[in-house]
C-alpha cells in the first residue's frame, strides 16, 4: 500500500524522537558503570514501564489479538501467574542481585559454581538472545511488509539498522527511556484502535460484550472441528490443562525474572532496592492490564467483524488465513490517516522495545562475564566501553543476518529450528539458580552433570532419539521437565561427590531478604 503523508509525518516523528534519545544518551556514556547500569540512579516508575516494554514484543502484538478473534481467552490463562512470580522476584531475588555492585546475572553463578558455570550461563544466554533477536525482527519486518507494502527485505534492514543504532551507542539510558516511550506509544495505539471499533458499532461497547457473550469468546477453551472445546482442569501432562499451564507460566516467568540478564540489569540500574521493588510493581499493574487489552481487542474485532463482514476477516475466522493478519487488516483498512500512522508506530515499538534490551544486554555480559573476565583483563574502563559497543554492534549484525536467513528459509523450518536451539540453551538454567538459591550443596562438577543430563533430556524430546524412544508427556512441558531434573541430578551429585570446602561465604536468599 502507499502510506499517507499523514500516517509517514507520524512515523517520521517517531523516528526522529527516538533517534534524538539515543543521540542524548550516547554523549553521556563515559563509562562502563552508565553504560550497563545508567550509573544506578534511575527511578522505579522508569525502569518499570521499560520491563513493559521488554516483556511486550511484536509477538504479542499480533498473536494476542489473533487468538482471542478467532477462538477464546486461552492465551491469558497464563499471565494469571505473573504477579505471583513477580512478588517472588520482589520478596527475594531483587535484593540477592542488588547485594554488592552486581552488574551481571551471571557473576553469581561464578561465585557459586566456579567460572565454568558462569561461562555457561553467559554464552547460552548471549546464543539464546541472538536467536530470539532475529525471530522478533522477522517477525517486526513482517509486520512492517503488511502495514506499508515495502519489501521485507527492506524492513528488515531499516528496522534492525534504527533499532541498533540508538541501542549501541546509547546505552542501558536510552534503551530503558526509549522502553517507556515505545511502551506509551504502543498502549496508545491500541487504545485508539478500540476507541474507532467502539465508535463504529452502532451498539459501541456494550454491544462487544454483547456479541461475545453470544459466541462465548470470554471461554477458557479452544477450536476443534469448528466447536468449543473447555480446557481441562485435571494434571494430565499428555495434554494441556489448566492448572499444567499455570506450572509453565511459573517456569517461565521465574527463569525470566530470575536469570535472563534483560531483568536483572534493570533491577541493578534502580536507584534503590526500594526502587527496584516499586519497578517490579508497576511492571505489573501496568502489564497485567496491557495484556488483557490486547485480548479484548481481539474480541472486539471479532464483534466488529461481525457487524461489518469482510472477506479477509472471514477467512482468517474460517483458518484460510493466518489469524494474526487481523490487527493489520483492521489498521490498514479502517482507521484514520494519523491514527494508522500511530499504530505502526506502536507495531515497531513492540518488536524494538524487545530488541534493544536484548542487544544492550549481550553487550553487558559479553563484556562483564567473557570479555573483561577471561579474555582482556586489567585494561581501564575506557577500553571496555569501547569493547561494549563493539559487541552490541556485532550482536546487531547477527540479529540481522539471522532475521534474514529465516526471511529466506521462508520462515517456517528456520523458526522451528531457532525455538528448539533456545529450548536447548536454556534449559535447565532456572534448575541451576534455584540449587544456588535454596541450598548450600552442589560445586562445578554436579552442575556439569545436571548440564549434561538436562541437555540429553532436552535432545530426547526434541526427537532426535530413535523413533521407537517415545516421549510420555506433551512436549509443551519440557522446560518444567528440563528445569525440575537439573535440580534434581545437581542435588543428587552434590551428595555424593567428595565436598569441597569453600573459603568465603556463600549466601542463598534466605540470607539476603529484606
Amino acid at each position: 500500500m502507499s502510506l499517507h503523508w499523514i500516517d509517514i509525518a507520524v512515523l517520521a516523528a517517531y523516528g526522529i524522537g527516538m533517534t534524538a534519545m539515543g543521540v542524548y544518551f550516547a554523549r553521556r556514556n563515559s563509562d562502563t558503570e552508565e553504560y550497563f547500569v545508567g550509573g544506578r540512579r534511575l527511578s522505579g516508575w522508569v525502569v518499570g514501564l521499560s520491563m513493559v516494554g521488554t516483556a511486550i514484543s511484536s509477538i504479542t502484538f499480533l498473536s494476542m489479538p489473533a487468538d482471542s478473534f478467532k477462538t477464546y481467552w486461552l492465551r491469558f490463562l497464563p499471565y494469571v501467574f505473573v504477579p505471583v512470580a513477580a512478588w517472588i522476584a520482589a520478596r527475594y531475588i531483587i535484593p540477592f542481585f542488588r547485594r554488592g555492585q552486581v552488574t551481571s546475572a551471571y557473576e553469581y553463578l561464578e561465585d557459586r559454581y566456579g567460572p565454568s558455570i558462569r561461562v555457561y550461563g553467559a554464552a547460552t544466554y548471549i546464543a539464546a538472545q541472538v536467536l530470539r533477536t532475529s525471530l522478533v525482527l522477522y517477525l517486526v519486518a513482517l509486520l512492517l511488509n503488511q502495514l506499508t507494502g515495502l519489501d521485507e527485505t527492506t524492513c528488515i534492514v531499516v528496522a534492525g539498522v534504527f533499532v541498533a543504532a540508538y541501542t549501541v551507542f546509547g546505552g542501558i539510558d536510552a534503551v530503558i527511556w526509549t522502553d517507556v516511550v515505545q511502551t506509551i506509544v504502543l498502549i496508545s495505539g491500541s487504545l485508539l484502535c478500540l476507541s474507532v471499533i467502539v465508535f463504529e458499532l452502532p451498539g459501541g461497547f456494550a454491544q462487544i460484550f454483547s456479541i461475545a457473550a453470544e459466541h462465548h469468546k470470554f471461554s477458557l477453551g479452544y477450536v476443534a472441528d469448528g466447536e468449543l472445546v473447555p480446557i481441562g482442569w485435571g494434571f494430565d501432562f499428555g495434554t494441556k490443562t489448566a492448572p499444567l499451564m499455570i506450572l509453565m507460566s511459573a517456569t517461565y516467568f521465574l527463569t525470566e525474572y530470575v536469570t535472563a540478564q534483560h531483568f536483572v540489569q534493570r533491577y541493578c540500574a534502580a536507584k534503590s532496592t526500594a526502587h527496584a521493588k516499586r519497578a517490579m510493581l508497576i511492571s505489573v499493574l501496568v502489564g497485567i492490564p496491557t495484556w488483557v487489552f490486547y485480548m479484548f481487542l481481539g474480541t472486539a474485532l471479532f464483534a466488529f467483524f461481525q457487524v461489518f463482514p469482510a472477506e479477509e476477516a472471514g477467512k482468517m475466522l474460517s483458518g484460510e488465513l493466518r489469524a494474526e493478519g487481523i490487527v493489520p487488516f483492521f489498521v490498514l483498512h479502517y482507521l484514520p490517516h494519523g491514527i494508522a500512522g500511530l499504530v505502526i508506530a506502536a507495531a515497531l515499538a513492540a518488536g524494538m522495545s524487545s530488541l534493544d534490551s536484548s542487544i544492550n544486554a549481550i553487550s553487558t555480559v559479553g563484556v562483564v562475564d567473557i570479555y573483561r573476565r577471561h579474555l582482556v583483563p586489567g585494561r581501564e574502563d575506557r577500553h571496555y566501553l569501547r569493547a561494549a559497543q563493539w559487541i552490541a554492534g556485532a550482536a546487531s549484525l547477527a540479529m540481522l543476518a539471522g532475521a534474514t536467513l529465516l526471511l529466506n528459509a521462508e520462515g517456517r523450518t528456520l523458526q522451528d529450528t531457532s525455538i528448539k536451539l533456545t529450548s536447548l540453551l536454556g534449559g535447565g538454567l532456572l534448575g541451576i539458580y534455584l540449587l544456588g538459591f535454596l541450598t548450600r550443596v552442589g560445586d562445578g562438577r554436579s552442575v556439569w552433570g545436571g548440564i549434561l543430563c538436562t541437555a540429553t533430556f532436552t535432545l530426547w524430546t526434541m526427537g532426535l532419539f530413535p523413533a521407537s524412544w517415545t516421549v510420555p508427556f506433551d512436549t509443551y512441558y519440557t522446560s518444567f521437565f528440563g528445569n525440575l531434573l537439573m535440580f534434581c541430578v545437581g542435588y543428587g551429585l552434590a551428595t555424593v561427590l567428595p565436598r569441597r570446602e569453600r573459603t568465603a561465604s556463600i549466601p542463598t536468599i534466605w540470607d539476603t531478604r529484606s
